[in-house]
């Protein structure tokens, strides 16, 4: 859909992923075209493309940042990526939350409502306590932002445990409306399907695990940026 692209490209490929430098590639550019990708189990309103390129030549000025800085760049973007999939996470929990309680005071089994049974309170307050802690992560992430900090782990402990929380918090959605959660008649199900696919992007749950006991251990450690996004409120 878009005009302008992104692009990583080894330039050099006996350096690895010192070798990748970025451009910037124009949907005219002769040789480009892309194609969108039908039939995802999830998140089916953001679209998501193949690119294919056919003898396609790129200028050096179309080249961002320095050569061999693509992967430095690709890196640096994904803490922003990052913070926008744990809000999103957030916002995930809390309709998992007002649809499982909506349902709780509308359905009733075994003579009174099923919000009173004990396993489906368990449910809802673990969605709750999931909710809770990962606005907590997140609002702690934007602030950093806010101020122009490097927030790298805070982001990446707040992606991976909204996500999770998200996931934990969809399946359990669908278990309380049993059988209505596994039709397009509530809410639920679709929620399922777009809660799975942030777990795996923006680095998957596995990653974020080593990662977060590389810096508890002290195996890892950030290095500054060349560019960090600007403290709020933005000056002249």
């Amino acid at each position: 859909m878009a005009d302008h692209f992104i692009v990583f490209a080894y330039t050099d490929k006996s350096l690895k992923h010192k070798g990748i430098s970025a451009f910037i590639v124009e949907r005219s550019r002769e040789g480009f075209s892309s194609k969108a990708i039908k039939g995802k189990y999830g998140i089916r309103s953001g679209n998501t493309g193949e690119l294919f390129f056919e003898d396609v030549r790129i200028p050096v000025g179309n080249r961002l940042g320095e050569e061999g800085e693509g992967f430095k760049i690709a890196m640096a973007s994904l803490d922003n990526g990052r913070f926008t999939v744990a809000a999103g996470a957030c916002g995930l929990l809390m309709a998992c939350i007002e649809e499982s309680v909506k349902y709780c005071q509308s359905r009733s089994t075994f003579g009174k409502p099923i919000g009173e049974h004990q396993l489906v309170q368990q449910m809802i307050a673990k969605m709750e306590a999931g909710f809770q802690m990962s606005r907590l992560l997140v609002y702690r992430a934007g602030e950093m932002k806010n101020k122009g900090i490097r927030n790298t782990r805070e982001t990446s402990l707040a992606k991976w445990q909204a996500c999770d929380f998200a996931n934990q918090a969809a399946d359990d959605a669908v278990q309380i409306h049993g059988a209505y959660g596994y039709s397009d008649e509530y809410p639920v199900a679709r929620f399922l399907r777009n809660s799975k696919a942030p777990v795996i992007y923006e680095g998957t749950r596995e990653i974020h695990t080593l990662m977060q006991a590389d810096y508890v251990l002290g195996k890892r450690e950030d290095r500054k940026l060349n560019q960090m996004l600007p403290a709020w409120p933005f000056e002249d």
